[in-house]
Parts: C-alpha cells; sequence; structure tokens
C-alpha cells in the first residue's frame, strides 16, 4: 500500500494534467494512455447486461504484443468498483493460485472529471472520465508476470490520460 506522499504526489499530478476533451463519449468507448504513451488503456463494451462486472478493457503495451485484459467488479463495503489487470489467465475451472499467478494489479479505480474532481470510476453507459488513476499500478507491473523480455520493460505511471473514443 503506498504511502501517504505518493498518494498525494499522484494527486496532485492527475490535478496538474491538461484537461482533455473526453465530452460524447461513453466509458465504454474511451481510450487512454500513460503520459509516456507506451501504454494505452482502452474501455470495451461489457456486451451482456446479466454481467456481474460493471466495464472491462484492455492495457497495450507499446512496442510489444502483450495485451493486459481488464475487468471492474463492484466489491467491498462500501461497494466501490475494483479492477482487476490480467495477464494469460487461464479460463474454465482455475485455481486461487493460478489467478493470482496471472494478475497483475488489482484495486480500486478512481476518475476524474473535467472539473478535477476524484471520484470513482461510473459504469459503462457514464460519460468518460477525463483521467482513470489505478493506484500502485506500475510497481504492481513489474513485480507480475506481464514484465520481461518480450513484455513490458518500461515503467508505466498509475494516471491515464484520456486520447481519444473508439467508433
Amino acid at each position: 500500500m503506498p504511502g501517504r506522499p505518493a498518494i498525494l504526489a499522484s494527486v496532485a499530478l492527475a490535478l496538474a494534467a491538461p484537461p482533455a476533451l473526453a465530452a460524447g463519449c461513453k466509458q465504454a468507448r474511451a481510450i487512454y494512455a500513460d503520459p509516456a504513451g507506451g501504454y494505452e488503456l482502452r474501455f470495451e463494451p461489457v456486451g451482456s447486461e446479466a454481467a456481474v462486472t460493471s466495464n472491462h478493457f484492455k492495457i497495450r503495451v507499446e512496442g510489444t504484443g502483450l495485451s493486459l485484459d481488464g475487468v471492474v467488479l463492484p466489491s467491498g463495503e462500501p461497494e466501490r468498483p475494483n479492477g482487476i489487470v490480467m495477464n494469460n489467465c487461464p479460463t474454465g475451472d482455475v485455481t486461487g493460485a493460478e489467478l493470482a499467478a496471472c494478475t497483475v494489479w488489482q484495486g480500486p479505480i478512481y476518475a476524474v472529471d473535467s472539473a478535477g474532481s476524484i471520484g470513482l470510476l461510473q459504469a459503462e453507459d457514464a460519460p468518460a472520465a477525463r483521467q482513470i488513476l489505478l493506484p500502485n499500478f506500475g510497481p504492481s507491473l513489474r513485480q507480475s508476470s506481464a514484465w520481461g523480455e518480450g513484455k513490458a520493460s518500461s515503467d508505466s505511471s498509475d494516471i491515464f490520460d484520456f486520447k481519444g473514443c473508439a467508433a
């Protein structure tokens, strides 16, 4: 868990970023990039009203074929959006150890709106956030199965800025 100074620094950086034009884009179609441009976070429609997930996304690593799968599930007390980013997880009946081995990052997902207010990520039909915050994503990525030769090898920010809307 990052300390208070690290969290405050991340929030200050997020609020200092210039606003992007996310108006008119729904969260399910929003595309984001980290400040260095090495990582792209792209939301996609969930595809089912019966799904237990509220959002789906992929994180692509520039210059590699690596694409990480992300889902958002409402959880906790009080309930809030909790994201999980996975790398080549097996399908079907998996063990907790198998799931832990392929999990790259897990935690709450925050959204920054056009006024600079930080809140929780909204459902896929909500207007796109200006920025997405994945606390501790960068350090978690370095410790995961997605890091290494032929995979992710450059640091990622925990902050992703809106860059466009998929058709």
